[in-house]
């Protein structure tokens, strides 16, 4: 009984902090953006503005509906994205392809020095960036702080793996030969992350698939896109200074078109999905119909 007696409370207590921010987003669109009060200067120091292109692919641009993103903790607008749209998407994936035939002919443990940077630079910018997904998200901050962390811990697990790829070696029947066993690496990877970890999935998936040599193609939540962006930008940086590709990590902000162009794509070789259970079973029908990885 206790435990139905708290179901129902908090089903009352979001039913009325829905209707609260209902009643509240016109006057707060109207009040201005969070990113402009001294307060939040974080956000400016992760390189974020009151609109930013919401596309990557070395450059910045972005085609689609800009969005408002608001924060949950206190119902105001902290800043603007313009999403990406099926044409923009079009744009990554032929970069994302392009850069892997850069990306696949770096050795592994060098893969795995520009991971190492990767990992520092998150390190570098942990306290900030947690702030924002605790801000956008609307995680306690330890817990926004922490998914951040988990992204620099896999990318240090990374940076050992680039030097320990296992591959057997079978005795053959033939004289004077053996079989030797050899992973390749399959192309574009894709990323589909959920609002509630707006971080670490990515960085689970994008840290491992980049030192064994394929490329990142990552499309995050629409109601977390200035995280997306933030952290992009950040692996961007390590790029651009390495004079690599920024297509090795590209993103595009968009919303279920974007996400069923990816699940579709057949250059994307294999789909990561974090979501709900019926957008899933959907994302997994779309890549099991052109018998796709996922």
């Amino acid at each position: 009984m206790a435990t139905i007696v708290r179901v129902a409370n908090c089903l009352r207590f979001s039913s009325i902090r829905i209707s609260s921010i209902l009643q509240t987003r016109n006057y707060s669109a109207m009040s201005g953006f969070l990113i402009d009060d001294p307060k939040y200067s974080f956000l400016k120091d992760l390189g974020l503005s009151t609109t930013n292109p919401g596309v990557y692919t070395g450059t910045w641009f972005g085609n689609g509906e800009e969005i408002t993103s608001y924060s949950p903790a206190n119902n105001q607008p902290i800043a603007k994205v313009t999403q990406g749209n099926v044409s923009d998407y079009e744009k990554a994936i032929k970069s994302a392809e392009e850069a892997w035939n850069i990306w696949v002919d770096i050795p592994g443990p060098k893969r795995g020095e520009i991971v190492r940077q990767m990992g520092e630079a998150l390190r570098h910018h942990l306290k900030p960036l947690g702030k924002l997904v605790a801000l956008e998200m609307g995680k306690i901050l330890p817990e926004g702080i922490g998914e951040v962390q988990e992204y620099v811990d896999i990318a240090d697990y990374a940076v050992g793996l680039s030097r320990m790829f296992a591959g057997s070696i079978f005795p053959s029947e033939r004289p004077g030969h053996a079989l030797m066993e050899q992973w390749n690496p399959l192309g574009v990877v894709g990323c589909i992350t959920a609002f509630n970890f707006p971080v670490a999935p990515y960085g689970w998936n994008s840290a491992i698939a980049l030192v064994c040599g394929n490329v990142m193609l990552w499309k995050g939540a629409p109601s977390t896109p200035l995280t997306s962006v933030a952290v992009t930008r950040i692996l961007a940086s390590v790029l651009e200074k390495n004079n690599l590709p920024g297509s090795v990590c590209a993103m595009v902000c968009g919303g279920v078109d974007v996400g069923s162009a990816m699940a579709k794509d057949e250059r994307v070789k294999l789909l990561s999905f974090t979501g709900s259970c019926q957008a899933g079973h959907a994302v997994s029908k779309l890549v099991n119909e052109r018998y796709g990885s996922k």
